[in-house]
Formats: structure tokens, sequence, C-alpha cells
């Protein structure tokens, strides 16, 4: 079954963000996965769980769960956490389609 991992960000640091941009997709790769989507967020419609504010999103593909959760995981992207800290408010989670 595939996974989807889904990102809501919201960005904190632009020069933080662009360093973590050009080195989590790579992270990504080694664990079979790929960045199928990511923009900004033009307008919410509704958000009645009270999500807290995000401006912008990523959609990830991994063959399946495990793979997901052994990239999240993975040392090569717990090195990027600290940069990612800096570059934004994160929520991550997987979907399985």
């Amino acid at each position: 079954m595939t996974a989807k991992v889904i990102g809501l960000m919201e960005l904190t640091d632009q020069k933080a963000f662009e360093l973590y941009r050009s080195k989590v997709g790579q992270t990504v790769e080694l664990y079979k996965g790929r960045i199928q989507n990511r923009g900004s967020v033009t307008e919410i419609f509704w958000n009645e769980l009270n999500c807290s504010r995000f401006n912008a999103f990523v959609e990830l593909t991994f063959p399946s769960q495990e793979d997901a959760k052994a990239w999240v995981h993975s040392p090569e992207y717990q090195a990027l956490v600290a940069i990612r800290n800096d570059a934004m408010k994160l929520t991550l989670f997987a979907v399985a389609i």
C-alpha cells in the first residue's frame, strides 16, 4: 500500500528553509520516496480542528508505511532536524492510500 507523508509548514526563516529544501530531497530518495507536490497555501476554507497557522505544504510518496517510517527516523533525515527547526514549524503525518 502506498504511503503519503504530508507536511504542513509555517515558514519562519527563509534562508534556513532554502538550506533545508536543498538537502531534504536526497534523504527522501534514499528511502525510496519522492517529493510529489509542494507549494504555498493560498486559502483555508475551513479550520474546524483549529490547526496552527501554516502557509506551505509538501506531499511525499513512499512505497509503504515502513519506508516512510524508516525515512522519518533515519540518521540522514534526523541530521536535518536542527535546520528544519530554524526554518519552520511543522506538522508531519502519514496517510495510507
